[in-house]
């Protein structure tokens, strides 16, 4: 098959590149300055040029070196994003293709040292069940190691390509030269994750490495140890350090005085400051008008700033950025559904007590696969953002008074639903009037939220300046100055808009999921039906299953997860009628549906037995019984998952 012209100039582009670099050309010509004298003046043949090269090793090397192994594109190091439950044993990849017309940065984790805590925790146990997983983002690219056992030295050995290349439209074909690449303010963000025997993810430490430094290296490499610190109130203690080597591919023609490179970093960092600077200044003037607005003010859950995982301060408007989902999410009640079923985790102070506040960073969140309610609200408003959505973050209190996090959307029309990214459901909001009669229960609005104090998205802040901040008496006009104060966007923007800032950069792109639902959802079905067997031996009874009832029970899963995106039920009318037609008359059904965002099924099964109908089922006694499961697995992108399972059963009913 013929190749299209510009794949053929792309081709030659490539290999002149590559000649270029292995200086062929010098080969080449103390070959025929041999073979002149060789042969005193004769003429020499293009073959016999070619058989001396080739007898040479020059041509194995031309071969070897660009990869022509028949494939199109060679497997990238460390370009995956694997499973929990994968099990990699094959050596790290030690090549990898790349175009020449692109600048890289080669990052090589060789190993670790003084992880003393891990060691700790993991003394006494024959074998080491616990494993670290390296995760990186830079510049929309994302990158996960293998699991490595946690040690004092883990030993990672692993490789990411980083592309350097600028992705400007007028850039597509030119390579970011030495003072181009002084500009990234990129940083490298490494965040380490351990995974104990059971699957349970921790967020060890999460680090913004500085690369720039290797512009000044002569020979474009560079040994380096990164010290990796704990997180939140551990922030200043390092856990361990990992001994790392940089390398920039092709190498550059010259590299830059160590004082050039240190004054950039420097100015970067002073006018990060000063910017910084400005921004809590203004917001201490904000603040000051807002109270003067009306004293009670103070009391209000007006939060500017938050605390990140590094307990770092941060606005908290620079938490959100439209977030483009691809292909892996169609719309955005599926984003929301997405945002439900990662695990929700209450961040608790060291030593009990209150809730410890940290709002975790985008990829922080993603890589440790859980989180608050504010990331998780934090990320499911970036994806509606990125849908198009006029889309904020609520933040408040719920009826029971505890401090909450939630999404709103305002429509075009001035619709406000309330997104609950926890659970994914959603709320109209119908504001009432303060001055009429108390409601009845009927009346009450089904939302769970009590008062709001602020609202912010990637642009805007707005504090609640109405006489009540009851969610149900609030009006959502944002633009009205007298029942919103907001900030100024354009200081906004300064601090929080992209580039602002290397600590909070673009967001990282969704993983798609490497589940396979048909497989998962056999395997899970078999390890929940031998569990039963053995449940119900254990009482005496034996396990007779029905086959056709279990698989009738699937549309019925298909239609419970179908409901929980769309918010409509569909095809409940041919399951009753199925399952009319499997149970004979004289015979009793039963069903109980269960849902999970784990695939663990021992768990899953001793959950199940804590539910009287579904205990029930499961020891079902009597004339002719009949059991019947089935198990359906829904993957989401970044390994989340919706686990649906029903378990039946039909008897003979006796008078």
């Amino acid at each position: 098959m013929a190749l299209p012209p510009e794949k053929v100039t792309e081709l030659k582009q490539i290999i002149h590149s590559q000649l270029a670099q292995m200086d062929v050309e010098a080969h080449i010509r103390s070959v025929m300055e041999e073979m002149t004298n060789e042969t005193e003046g004769m003429e020499v043949s293009e073959s016999d040029m070619i058989e001396k090269l080739r007898n040479r090793g020059v041509v194995d090397e031309i071969m070897n070196h660009m990869h022509f192994n028949g494939s199109a594109q060679a497997a990238r190091p460390a370009t995956r994003a694997l499973d929990v439950d994968d099990q990699v044993t094959r050596g790290a990849v030690k090549k990898a293709n790349i175009d020449p017309s692109r600048r890289y940065l080669y990052l090589q984790i060789h190993g670790g040292k003084a992880f003393m805590d891990s060691l700790i925790e993991d003394e006494g146990q024959s074998q080491p069940s616990a494993t670290f997983t390296l995760h990186v983002h830079f510049r929309g690219q994302r990158f996960k190691s293998r699991p490595v056992a946690c040690a004092c030295e883990p030993s990672f050995e692993e490789g990411f390509l980083l592309e350097l290349h600028k992705e400007g439209a007028g850039e597509a074909g030119k390579m970011a030269d030495v003072p181009s690449l002084l500009s990234l303010c990129d940083q490298i963000h490494i965040v380490l994750i351990k995974s104990n025997a059971v699957g349970e993810l921790t967020l060890v430490s999460s680090n913004y490495f500085e690369w720039r430094p290797l512009l000044a290296s002569k020979n474009g490499h560079q040994n380096v140890s990164i010290e990796m610190k704990g997180t939140g109130p551990e922030s200043k203690v390092p856990v361990g350090i990992l001994e790392a080597e940089l390398e920039l591919f092709p190498r550059a023609t010259h590299c830059l005085e160590e004082k050039v490179v240190r004054t950039q970093l420097d100015l970067e960092r002073g006018r990060q400051a000063e910017q910084d600077r400005r921004f809590l200044e203004y917001a201490k003037h904000w603040w000051r008008e807002y109270l003067d607005i009306r004293p009670p003010h103070q009391d209000r859950l007006i939060k500017i700033f938050a605390l990140d995982e590094n307990n770092n301060y941060r606005p908290v408007c620079s938490f959100v950025t439209p977030l483009r989902a691809g292909r892996l999410l169609d719309t955005p009640r599926q984003a929301m559904r997405f945002v439900s079923l990662i695990r929700y985790e209450k961040q608790q102070s060291l030593g009990g007590g209150d809730k410890l506040e940290q709002w975790a960073s985008l990829h922080a969140f993603l890589s440790k696969n859980k989180g608050d309610c504010e990331d998780h609200a934090t990320l499911l408003c970036s994806l509606l953002l990125g849908f198009g959505l006029d889309a904020y973050v609520c933040f408040g209190t719920k009826v029971k008074g505890a401090v909450h996090a939630w999404v709103m959307t305002i429509s075009t029309d001035g619709l406000v639903t309330f997104w609950e990214s926890l659970n994914g459901h959603r709320f109209i909001h119908e504001p009432i009037d303060p001055m009429a009669p108390p409601m009845g229960k009927r009346e009450r609005p089904k939302h769970p939220y009590k008062t709001i104090g602020c609202v912010f998205n990637h642009r805007t802040f707005y504090a609640n300046s109405q006489n009540s901040d009851r969610v149900e008496e609030c009006r959502f006009d944002l633009n009205n100055g007298s029942l919103w104060k907001s900030m100024t966007s354009e200081v906004l923007l300064s601090v929080c808009g992209p580039g602002a800032s290397p600590l909070w950069p673009s967001p990282p792109p969704l993983i798609s999921s490497t589940l396979d639902p048909t497989l998962v959802s056999n395997d899970l079905e078999v390890q929940l039906r031998r569990l039963v067997v053995q449940h119900r031996q254990d009482q005496g009874l034996t396990t007779p299953w029905d086959d056709q009832l279990s698989y009738i029970l699937t549309p019925a899963l298909a239609a419970y997860e179908t409901e929980r995106v769309t918010g409509v039920t569909a095809g409940n009318e041919e399951f009753q009628d199925a399952v009319r037609q499997a149970v004979p008359e004289g015979m009793t059904f039963k069903g109980y549906p269960i849902q999970f965002t784990h695939r663990n099924a021992r768990k899953a099964f001793l959950t199940c037995l804590k539910a009287p109908t579904c205990e029930e089922i499961i020891n079902c006694r009597g004339d002719q019984v009949r059991l019947a499961l089935r198990v359906r697995v829904f993957p989401y992108p970044e390994q989340a998952c919706a686990t649906w399972m029903m378990f039946a059963c039909k008897y003979k009913s006796v008078l």
